[in-house]
């Protein structure tokens, strides 16, 4: 069996990724990451500090009770939209998470998570079971201009790197995080040039008072344009009340553009990705 990537995007941010690495089946075992666990139901309302509350508009695609069992959980942030109460009490606290030294304080600390590993930007962590790995690296990612962005907890960007232990990655994922479209992401495709997956949070987030905290669909479209993946998967784009860019506003300015390899994935459904 050749090797492949599965993604299932349960919703806002939250993605099912499934690495199936090369060879007889059952011989080696799936690699199965979380990102940004979002859990709560529509209606249901996300904490984003400083007295502010979102309600949620959609449903997960899945439930923490219908998740398999996880080799690691990828967290960009902090937030509501992206690690909520339901998750915090249904997953299992010994997953390790792989996130912000901001929310390994947090998640180690009171929330009792036990094996949580905070990562500056460029720092690295490897997952895997001894056969197969994925390697997760901290890349920039700023959730607002300056000097707004030290109101809002910080974010990573993620690039995983899955291949055989010890050995070279075979398929890249670089994970936006909730990020605008600042000049340190320049330093994303300089270091990692053959992207294969980008996974793009949108939304054009807006708080009280129009501070935007994520992408809109230019800005999404832009980073396509910076980074070049072979593929792209838009999310963060309609769940919440204060996302205020539409899918459809990334689409027009990808068009617009002639960008290629854009790939929507509905809430539910599994794309398969597959190396160079």
């Amino acid at each position: 069996m050749d090797a492949h990537l599965e993604l299932t995007f349960i919703g806002t941010a939250t993605t099912l990724l499934r690495w199936h690495p090369a060879g007889p089946p059952g011989t080696l075992k799936d690699l199965v990451l979380l990102t940004d666990p979002n859990f709560l139901h529509r209606g249901q309302h996300a904490w984003l500090g400083k007295g502010l509350v979102s309600r949620r508009l959609t449903d997960p695609a899945l439930d923490v009770g219908d998740l398999p069992p996880l080799d690691g959980i990828v967290l960009s942030h902090l937030h509501g939209d992206h690690f909520d109460r339901v998750a915090r009490r249904g997953l299992d606290h010994a997953v390790p998470v792989v996130t912000t030294p901001h929310a390994r304080r947090r998640l180690s600390g009171r929330h009792g998570f036990e094996d949580v590993r905070g990562l500056s930007t460029w720092e690295t962590s490897t997952l895997g079971d001894g056969r197969s790995q994925v390697r997760v690296t901290a890349v920039p990612a700023r959730h607002a201009r300056r000097p707004w962005d030290a109101l809002l907890p910080p974010v990573m960007g993620s690039l995983l790197e899955f291949g055989p232990a010890g050995g070279p990655a075979v398929l890249t994922v670089y994970v936006t995080g909730d990020t605008l479209l600042v000049p340190e992401l320049a330093e994303v495709p300089r270091r990692y040039p053959d992207v294969d997956l980008a996974v793009v949070h949108l939304g054009g987030t807006t708080l009280p008072g129009g501070l935007v905290v994520t992408m809109d669909g230019a800005q999404g479209a832009g980073l396509v344009e910076l980074v070049r993946p072979r593929h792209t998967v838009p999310v963060h784009v309609d769940d919440y009340g204060v996302f205020r860019s539409p899918l459809s506003d990334f689409l027009d300015e990808v068009r617009a553009r002639r960008l290629g390899g854009v790939r929507v994935v509905g809430r539910g459904e599994t794309a398969v990705f597959t190396p160079r």
